[in-house]
Formats: structure tokens, sequence, C-alpha cells
């Protein structure tokens, strides 16, 4: 079907694009470049997108939407909120291992419309998966029942971008996938009960003293 068609191409587009924004960054990819991997005339890429911030845009909205069923794939499956933290770790792993460090800075300031869709993904969904997330702890005994639901999950977020910041972590100085990772267990333990911990440690494979 020419519907079918027109998904493939566009899909096939979106994907070799993405994968080279993550490689590379954004601002520093060309739609020369984009058309040149892709071994299709610029013409052709022109036909199904008017112009790079297109090809931005729609391709962050296809992932942001695979990210999005990935991590309620994991939720769904995780046996506590403490697995699925783990879980959403590994997902972390995936995601900070390919994208380039400066594709924050690149589509905060030269690509607005595909910012506020990220901020959007952040302030909602990110948002709402990780209260749920804190709540479910609190219920099951493996967080701490004095935490303030809100102020943890916000602060989470902006933890999440954190090691985006050169100015706290020089990327020639640090592995982002390193410290989005130590970033995460510290909020993880900081919410902890004796109970979270101990569960946290058997994930960890870890023997700590009491």
């Amino acid at each position: 079907m020419e519907t079918a068609e027109i998904t493939d191409i566009q899909k096939k587009i979106l994907q070799g694009a993405f994968g080279m924004f993550c490689q590379r960054g954004i601002k520093s990819v060309s739609m020369d470049d984009i058309a040149q991997h892709l071994a299709m005339s610029k013409k052709t890429l022109y036909k199904w997108f008017k112009n790079k911030d297109q090809v931005v845009y729609d391709s962050t909205t296809a992932y942001l939407h695979t990210i999005q069923n990935d991590c309620e794939c994991f939720i769904n499956k995780a046996d506590n909120a403490i697995d699925e933290l783990f879980q959403i770790m590994q997902l972390t792993k995936k995601v900070f291992s390919i994208i380039h460090p400066s594709v924050f800075h690149d589509l905060q300031k030269y690509h607005r419309d595909s910012w506020d869709l990220w901020m959007k993904h952040k302030n909602s969904f990110m948002l709402g998966i990780v209260k749920q997330n804190i709540e479910r702890g609190m219920q099951e005994g493996l967080f701490r029942k004095d935490l303030d639901v809100e102020v943890m999950a916000r602060m989470r977020l902006a933890l999440i971008e954190l090691p985006f910041n050169a100015e706290v972590y020089p990327p020639h100085q640090y592995n982002i996938k390193h410290v989005q990772l130590a970033v995460l267990e510290h909020y993880m333990l900081g919410m902890a009960t004796l109970k979270g911990h101990k569960l946290i440690n058997e994930y960890k494979q870890v023997t700590e003293e009491e």
C-alpha cells in the first residue's frame, strides 16, 4: 500500500537521522549528511521533510514514543518499586550509551519546538511515572513514609539532566552514563527504608555491614 510505503520511507529517514544526531550531536549534522548517510538524494529527503527542524522534531517524537513504551513495559513487569528502578537503570544505560553529550544543548538552543516536546514529555509522562514509583515504594515499605512525593519526583527529573551540564560534569572528564547511574543509585538509596536498602543490595549482589 502507498501509505505503508510512505511510512517505511519516513521511518528509515527518521531512524537514520536520529542515529547520526546521537553519534555526532544535532548541530553538526546537516541535511546533506543525512541524505549521504541514507544513500538518497536531497530531493527525496525534502519530499518528506521540509527542513532539518522537522526531521529533528519528528525523530524526537518517535524516540520519546519508544521510550514511553519501554518504560511502561518495565513497570508492568517489575516485581516492586526497586525492581522497577533497576529496570529503568538498564534502560538508562542503553539510552546514555548512544546519546551524544551535546544533544540536549542543541535541542534547547537550535530546535525550540523539539526542546518543548522533550520538556512536555519530562513534565507530564516522566513526572507521573516517577511519582507512581515513589508512591508504590512507600506502600511496599521500601521507601520512607515521610517522603514528599512531589519534591522528590521533581528532584529526580532535575537529576536526569544534570550529567549533561558541562559546567558540573565536563564531558572530557566524566562519562555521562556512569554519572547517570551513580546519581540514580544515590537517589534510590536516599529514599529507601532498611528493608529497601537490603533489597537494593540483593539486586546489586552486595553484602553490607549493618
